[in-house]
């Protein structure tokens, strides 16, 4: 993607998960000091991304609110504690279970609502469609119809949502964070796991039980043999 700067810096969608942070990363080289973060409470059984989430935000300076939308969504494996993240979604048989029906789309509206009062108008979200659980809200194409809601609805002009891990594999998004620098943070302080298990590996915090965790691992290991990381 091609890099844009603002002077009011970009609001950076920011969970506490690998992808997340190496966006909030990648949005501070991008767009500079302005930048701002957001997390939203959602329920999530891995609750504890959220205080990782402040720490690297607190660390680069970026201020960082959390917006509490307990109860707004669909329940799923994330946010029911019974819930199998390997089972099927109950609202759709061909999505897993994981699936938290509107999750991104609740979230970038109240992000941009937030963003417009602060000046921005470019927003940054982690989301993924090349190694990804099947989630139809992570798709460019659903970003680009979010991006022209946005733009028409929220009364500041153009909006611009960026996505710079949409076309990565799992493994070129540990690229990128060696690139960035950051590859100790994404190891030590991102949480991704879906059960929010803290368990340390070569890879990061979590046990190969959830779909994410398993994701997280096989793209460490493939990054590795590829040498894009130490």
């Amino acid at each position: 993607m091609q890099k844009t700067t603002s002077n009011a810096g970009a609001l950076v969608l920011l969970s506490g998960g690998q992808d997340s942070t190496t966006c909030l990363h990648w949005a501070v080289d991008t767009f500079g000091k302005g930048t701002r973060a957001i997390g939203f409470n959602y329920g999530q059984r891995h609750a504890i991304e959220l205080t990782l989430a402040e720490q690297n935000a607190t660390a680069l300076g970026v201020p960082f609110v959390v917006k509490d939308v307990r109860g707004l969504l669909t329940p799923s494996s994330l946010t029911d504690g019974r819930g199998d993240h390997n089972a099927s979604s109950q609202i759709n048989p061909d999505l897993p279970a994981s699936f938290t029906a509107g999750r991104n789309l609740l979230f970038l509206t109240i992000a941009a609502s937030y963003a417009a009062e602060h000046g921005i108008k470019d927003i940054v979200t982690g989301v993924c469609q090349t190694d990804f659980s099947g989630y139809p809200d992570c798709r460019r194409s659903t970003m680009d119809a979010m991006q022209l809601a946005l733009s028409l609805g929220l009364g500041i002009g153009d909006v611009r949502v960026h996505t710079p891990l949409m076309y990565l594999s799992k493994a070129e998004t540990w690229k990128l964070a060696a690139d960035l620098g950051i590859l100790e943070t994404i190891i030590n302080k991102t949480m991704t796991d879906y059960n929010g298990n803290t368990t340390p590996n070569e890879w990061g915090m979590g046990v190969e039980d959830n779909p994410n965790s398993i994701l997280r691992a096989n793209g460490y290991r493939e990054a590795k043999a590829n040498n894009w990381i130490p």
